[in-house]
């Protein structure tokens, strides 16, 4: 009797477990799977001059065109691939996603995204608001056509909030919401700076698990290094251990339900 009912609760857990999955699949169906969906915030506030301007921009046209970035990074994830956005922005209603939702599943497709951010004009040149910028990238990642294991925000900037919605509190919205990281680089020694990123900008986890981190650039002639080296560890992928047990479906099925959850948050 008792062999009988473990038998019985176990084929009841993994069809469960597999009813999830089930579910989860047919919901995202619509949506492309990528290990990471990140968006890029770069900040064109008036403190950034044309020349700085034309460093910044060649810093992310750098990273993105080296096959390294692909070959060694993107490829080695559980897909292969990855969805990123850019976004420049400036005062409390200045901010423009100039380059929607990209997939880089290939080297071509990276040294494209590339052309792309060289060839786009700087739209503003006002205040300083990263709160509205993270409040205005936030919802797009619940509503493009990605499934990413992991979302991440990078935000970029030589200065600290001045314009705009509260910071803090954008940081805050966008995590619960199911943001994973939201990661800082700042651009040159302004006094308080680094501690207004970290305290009001940067925050979550990390795929490796660790917290997530601030990075200085001690200028825009260092940036393109920073920002290469910023990418590859927010791109870097984790292990994914295989399912090969019972407990290995009924973990699968529990991702799927996370991975449903994060998708319905489009009502949010």
């Amino acid at each position: 009797m008792k062999i009988s009912n473990l038998f019985r609760g176990t084929l009841v857990a993994v069809t469960c477990g597999l009813s999830v999955v089930a579910i989860s699949t047919s919901a995202s169906a619509a949506q492309t799977l990528v290990d990471l969906e990140l968006s890029l915030l770069t900040d064109v506030s008036g403190s950034v001059v044309l020349s700085e301007f034309n460093l910044l921009k060649q810093g992310y046209v750098n990273a993105f065109a080296n096959p390294d970035l692909f070959n060694n990074f993107i490829s080695k994830g559980q897909y292969g691939k990855i969805a990123v956005n850019y976004i420049y922005w400036s005062g409390a209603s200045e901010q423009q996603e100039t380059i929607g939702w990209t997939l880089i599943d290939s080297v071509a497709a990276s040294q494209n995204f590339a052309n792309l951010i060289n060839t786009a004009a700087r739209p503003f040149s006002g205040l300083t608001a990263p709160g509205s910028a993270i409040n205005f990238a936030t919802p797009k990642f619940f509503n493009n056509a990605f499934d990413g294991t992991r979302q991440v925000i990078d935000v970029a900037g030589d200065g600290a909030q001045n314009a705009g919605a509260n910071t803090l509190a954008a940081r805050n919205a966008a995590l619960a919401a199911g943001v994973d990281a939201i990661n800082g680089i700042i651009i040159g020694g302004e006094s308080g700076l680094a501690n207004f990123y970290q305290n009001n900008i940067v925050g979550g986890i990390n795929a490796d698990g660790s917290p997530a981190f601030l990075k200085t650039a001690t200028n825009f002639q260092t940036f393109g290094e920073a920002i290469d080296q910023k990418l590859k560890a927010e791109i870097k992928p984790t292990t994914v251990p295989e399912p090969a047990s019972l407990i290995g479906i009924l973990g699968l099925g529990a991702f799927g339900v996370t991975s449903l959850r994060k998708r319905k948050q489009t009502a949010i």
